[in-house]
C-alpha cells in the first residue's frame, strides 16, 4: 500500500511497483491509508509523513499498536528528529523525498526480501536444539516468533526479535553497534548505527522491569552491547 498525498507520486510509483509484479493498493490521506489496511491487510506500507487527516506518524503509530507489517516511511525533510522518531515507532526504514521510483521499488525489495529470510530462518529451526533460548524470567522462541518476560507476553517488531534473538544466543559475546547493524539491517542504513541504538532502548523498555538499570542487554562503553542471563542460566530447549 501507498499512501501520499500528492496525485503524480503515487500514479509514478503504482506504475513501477505494478511493472515488478506488485498488486497496489492506493490512499491519499491517513485515514484512507487506516482503512485500506484494515480492509486488505497489505504485506507492506509506504507512508508519506506529511498528509491530511491523518499523518504518517499517527498512521504508523496506529498500525504499529496492533500489527507488524513492514512501514516505509517518506519524508521530505530527512533530518534526523524525523528518523529517529520513525525509528522509535518502529519504521523498517526510510526514503527522502525528492527520491527515484526505482529507489523505492529497491527498498521495497529489500524489506520484503530480509522478512522473508527472516521466516525462512525460523521455519528450518523447526523444533530442534537451539529453537528456544530460556532464562530466568526470559522466553524466546524462534519458531513461533514469541517472547515471553515473566510469564507475560511481550509484542516484538520483526527487528527487535530478530536483535534480541542475536544478542541472547550468543549471551556474554560484546557486539559493536556496526556488527549489529550489518548483522540485523545489512547495508540499506549505510552505517547509521542510531538505528542500533534506538532499537536497543525499544528493546529494553519491553523486556527489561527496569530500563534504565537493564539486567538482560548490558551496555559496553565505547564498544556496543552484549547479553546477559541474570541470575538465571541459558537453556536451549529442544
Amino acid at each position: 500500500m501507498l499512501a501520499d498525498d500528492e496525485r503524480n507520486i503515487l500514479d509514478v510509483c503504482e506504475k513501477y511497483l505494478s511493472r515488478e509484479g506488485f498488486t497496489v493498493l492506493t490512499a491519499e490521506d491517513g485515514e484512507d491509508a487506516i482503512r485500506q489496511w484494515e480492509s486488505h491487510a497489505p504485506d507492506l506500507i509506504v507512508l508519506d509523513i506529511m498528509m491530511p487527516r491523518k499523518d504518517g506518524w499517527q498512521v504508523c503509530r496506529e498500525i504499529r499498536d496492533r500489527e507488524d507489517v513492514p512501514i516505509i516511511l517518506l519524508t521530505a525533510r530527512g533530518e534526523e528528529i524525523d528518523r529517529l522518531t520513525g525509528l522509535t515507532m518502529g519504521a523498517d526504514d526510510f526514503v527522502t523525498k525528492p527520491f527515484s521510483p526505482r529507489e523505492l521499488v529497491l527498498r521495497i525489495k529489500n524489506v520484503l526480501r530480509r522478512l522473508r529470510q527472516a521466516e525462512r530462518n525460523a521455519a528450518s529451526a523447526g523444533p530442534k536444539e537451539g529453537a528456544r533460548l530460556r532464562f530466568e524470567g526470559l522466553e524466546i522462541d524462534l519458531v513461533a516468533r514469541k517472547v515471553k518476560v515473566y510469564g507475560n507476553d511481550a509484542e516484538l517488531t520483526l527487528k527487535e526479535f530478530e536483535l534480541l534473538w542475536l544478542l541472547a544466543s550468543h549471551p556474554g559475546q560484546v557486539f559493536s553497534r556496526n556488527h549489529l547493524l550489518n548483522k540485523v539491517w545489512d547495508s540499506d542504513f549505510f552505517g547509521d548505527t542510531t538505528t542500533v541504538t534506538v532499537h536497543i532502548r525499544r528493546l529494553r523498555e519491553k523486556i527489561e522491569r527496569n530500563a534504565s538499570q537493564p539486567r538482560f542487554i548490558k551496555t559496553v562503553w565505547g564498544i556496543g552491547y552484549k547479553f546477559e542471563g541474570g541470575d538465571g542460566t541459558n537453556e536451549r530447549a529442544n
